[in-house]
C-alpha cells in the first residue's frame, strides 16, 4: 500500500472510494464499473496536476518518501551482473555506501552509490545512507579500479548528508569527503551521477563531481536539508517550507542555474508510485549519457569536467 503524504490527501479519498466501490462490485456483484472509471479518471488527472505544481518543500517530502527507489531498488531494476565490492582496505566496510561492477544495458560499469534502506532493520543497517569515511574511502578504491580498467563510472546519490558522529570525525571525515570529490575530478573515464532522491551536503558532492549530473524529478540537492537552514537563519525547522523556496533545492531550479545537466522524468505521482518504470527511465538516460561521453579523450574528460564546476556561478 502507499504512503500518502500530507498534500496528497484529496488523492488518497479518491483512492479509497475506489476501493471500496471494488469490494462492493466484487462481494455483491453490482455493476459499477462506469462510476470506477470516472473516479479513476479523475485520480489520475488529479495526481498528475498535484504534482505539476509541487512546492520545493512538497518536492522534498517526495524525496523522502518512505516508499521511495533506493540504490538496491536501482540495481535490481535498471542494472544486471552486479558484483558488489566491499571494504576499504583500512578500517572496514560501510553499508551506507555500496558500489561494485555491473552492467547497464550490456555495457560494463562501476556503480556507486548511498543505500537508505526500506525498514527499521535496513534502514540501521545502512545507516540511513549517511555516509562514513569508509564508505568515501570505499568509493575512491572503486574509482581508481574503474579508471585502472577503462569503465565508466555511475554514482547514485541519495543521502541527507555524510554521518555527522564523532567516531566519524575521528576517522577523518572531511579529509574522505575531500579526497572522494579529488577522485571524482581525476577520473580519466566518464563519470555520471544522478541525485535519486536526497543530494545533501559534502557527503553528496563527494559521489557527484562528474561530467555529467542528472537529476530524478522529484530529487532535491542543496548545500544543507531545509530544516537546518532554517534553524540557522530562523532559530526554528518550522520555517523549512520558506528555506526550501529559497535555497532553489528542486531539480527545475537547478537545471536552470546549470548545476544540473539533466532531469529525469518520474512516472506520475512519483518514483515510489512504479519504481520498475522509474528505473526504466533512469536506465534510458544513463545509457544515452555514458554513450555521448564514451567518444572523448582522457585528457579531454578531464578537462570538461574541470570546466564544468568551475563555471558554476560565473
Amino acid at each position: 500500500m502507499i504512503s500518502y503524504l500530507d498534500f496528497e490527501k484529496p488523492v488518497a479519498a479518491l483512492e479509497e472510494r475506489i476501493a471500496q466501490l471494488r469490494s462492493v462490485n466484487a462481494l455483491h456483484d453490482v455493476d459499477v464499473a462506469g462510476e470506477i472509471g470516472r473516479l479513476e479518471a479523475k485520480s489520475t488527472e488529479l495526481l498528475a496536476s498535484t504534482y505539476a505544481s509541487l512546492t520545493p518543500w512538497q518536492k522534498t517530502q517526495v524525496a523522502r518518501h518512505p516508499q521511495r527507489p533506493h540504490f538496491r531498488d536501482y540495481v535490481a531494476q535498471a542494472f544486471s551482473d552486479f558484483m558488489p565490492l566491499g571494504g576499504d582496505r583500512l578500517y572496514g566496510d560501510d553499508q551506507a555506501i555500496m558500489g561494485g561492477f555491473a552492467r547497464l544495458n550490456g555495457r560494463r560499469v562501476m556503480l556507486i552509490g548511498h543505500e537508505k534502506g526500506h525498514d527499521t532493520q535496513t534502514r540501521i543497517r545502512h545507516n540511513f545512507g549517511m555516509g562514513k569515511p569508509e564508505g568515501y574511502r570505499k568509493a575512491i578504491r572503486l574509482m581508481e579500479l574503474a579508471d585502472r580498467f577503462g569503465l565508466p563510472v555511475v554514482t547514485l546519490v541519495d543521502t541527507s548528508g555524510a554521518f555527522p558522529g564523532i567516531e566519524a570525525e575521528e576517522r577523518g571525515q572531511a579529509e574522505a569527503i575531500a579526497r572522494s570529490t579529488e577522485a571524482c575530478l581525476a577520473l580519466e573515464v566518464p563519470m555520471v551521477a544522478v541525485i535519486v532522491g536526497e543530494g545533501g551536503s559534502g557527503g553528496a558532492v563527494a559521489l557527484a563531481a562528474a561530467n555529467r549530473v542528472l537529476m530524478m524529478e522529484h530529487a532535491v540537492y542543496s548545500v544543507i536539508s531545509p530544516e537546518g537552514c532554517a534553524s540557522i537563519l530562523w532559530r526554528t525547522s518550522e520555517k523549512a517550507p520558506e528555506a526550501a523556496q529559497a535555497m532553489k533545492v528542486t531539480a527545475q531550479d537547478l537545471k536552470r542555474s546549470n548545476v544540473i545537466d539533466r532531469i529525469v522524468k518520474e512516472p506520475v505521482g512519483g518514483a515510489h508510485r512504479d519504481p520498475v518504470a522509474a528505473a526504466r527511465m533512469l536506465g534510458t538516460a544513463l545509457t544515452e549519457e555514458i554513450d555521448m561521453l564514451s567518444g572523448q579523450s582522457r585528457p579531454a574528460l578531464v578537462a570538461q569536467r574541470e570546466a564544468r564546476f568551475l563555471g558554476i556561478g560565473g
